[in-house]
């Protein structure tokens, strides 16, 4: 869990207790784009590897 994943929660949680929409929808929106991240992140790591491995043989 990242630091913008637990933005995007209070984000979230926040709105939800005000009522308001916009903000609850931004944390919403944080949250996806810190998902995002993670699996562009997990995706760089696996091609990297992918790459030592081949160069390696």
């Amino acid at each position: 869990m990242s630091i913008d994943d637990i933005k995007g929660k209070v984000k979230e949680a926040f709105g939800d207790a005000t009522g308001d929409e916009s903000t609850k929808a931004e944390g919403k929106i944080d949250q996806a784009k810190s998902d995002l991240q993670d699996k562009a992140n997990e995706v760089k790591d696996k091609a990297a590897e992918a790459f030592n491995d081949a160069t390696d043989k």
